[in-house]
């Protein structure tokens, strides 16, 4: 099989079982590329970590590209994240065409029930095998329990990603401050925004593709950025419409960007659907394809590899965040309980698939729905 296919079969299977959002994703993408395939080192892996949150978009996704372009070149890094996100992609259109029949959301509580539970042992056991890797001193190791600390006392997600690198690396270099003063910045991306203008496929894309070139952060930034557009300014959707959209992107496969599929969808059929997706997610093909070959430069210069180890480390601290809050909202009884402890040892123990434990989980929770 050539690297090409390989890439694509690879992805295709991830793409139909990738539950549980970025964080969950980054455990199973370490999971089949750096502990079954050997396609990359942790240390490799953790670099690419840090690059995706220094730039915009979808990390999971573009964690799929990053892997696919090192895999198999330029054909590498667009099959790797059309087969990511395609999957996810037509499940969305046919929630969305289920919706626009029906009226309603199809129920799927029973999937999530059993998912989660697989999903946080996925993201615990990919900390601790990354963290051993991205935690090399006691700095590093003080940046990542800040950055959690932090977290929980409210601090903006993307503020402290850009803090913890600069703090590590200001630290760790502390020495040469008298001497040089490093030329580091974060460009300021100001798009403007479209008037308030009458629904169409060029004003749909480039909301879209506003979106995917400037946002930072989880979903909840998303739908942040997708009610400040489409229902406050443009008045294309109701609030509703919206939850719903961002309902089904969370109870589907892939990345939560095929929320926009959805929207797509409601507001103009198929081809909307096809504008709005490929709005959102051609930045991070872009971003990606730019930033890729500078990642090995960067480990050169003291200064810039500073830096990315604090990224690292907050993007890890930013990870332990997210499990223990998936961990109070998914671990509420016995059975939850049962599958994450069932799971985590299967994962530690014996080295099952992540894929496997997920279809196991998804398996476990319609069995308890049934009881």
């Amino acid at each position: 099989m050539t690297p090409t296919l390989e890439v694509l079969a690879s992805f295709l299977k991830l793409g139909f079982t990738a539950f549980g959002g970025p964080a969950a994703h980054i455990g199973m993408f370490r999971d089949e590329f750096v502990r079954r395939r050997q396609w990359l080192t942790d240390e490799a892996f953790l670099d690419l970590l840090g690059a995706t949150n220094l730039i915009p978009g979808p990390n999971s996704t573009e964690m799929a590209i990053h892997i696919g372009f090192l895999r198999a070149g330029w054909a590498g890094l667009i099959v790797s994240g059309l087969a990511f996100t395609l999957p996810a992609m037509l499940i969305v259109l046919a929630f969305a065409w289920a919706y626009v029949e029906y009226g309603s959301t199809p129920q799927a509580a029973w999937l999530l029930y059993g998912v989660k539970p697989v999903m946080i042992a996925i993201i615990l056991q990919a900390l601790w095998g990354l963290g051993r890797k991205a935690v090399k001193d006691r700095l590093t190791l003080a940046a990542g329990f800040g950055v959690l600390a932090l977290y929980f006392l409210g601090v903006n997600e993307i503020l402290l990603l850009f803090a913890g690198g600069l703090v590590v690396m200001l630290l760790q270099n502390r020495m040469q401050l008298g001497r040089a003063r490093p030329a580091f910045f974060l460009p300021l991306l100001s798009v403007p925004g479209l008037a308030s203008v009458s629904f169409g496929l060029p004003a749909l894309f480039l909301v879209f593709l506003k979106i995917g070139a400037i946002l930072y952060g989880s979903g909840y930034v998303l739908v942040a950025f997708l009610r400040a557009d489409l229902v406050e300014r443009l008045g294309w959707l109701t609030e509703s419409q919206l939850i719903d959209a961002i309902a089904i992107g969370q109870i589907t496969p892939g990345p939560l960007f095929t929320s926009a599929t959805f929207i797509g969808y409601l507001l103009g059929g198929i081809p909307a659907a096809l504008i709005a997706t490929l709005g959102i997610f051609l930045p991070s093909y872009i971003f990606v394809a730019v930033s890729n070959p500078i990642i090995p430069k960067l480990r050169e210069s003291p200064w810039a590899g500073s830096l990315l180890d604090g990224v690292i480390v907050a993007s890890l601290g930013l990870m332990a965040a997210v499990s223990y809050q998936l961990g109070r909202a998914s671990l509420t009884d016995l059975p939850t309980l049962a599958i994450f402890v069932i799971s985590t040892a299967l994962l530690f123990r014996f080295k099952i698939s992540s894929t496997w434990l997920i279809v196991g989980g998804a398996l476990a929770g319609w069995l308890t729905s049934l009881l």
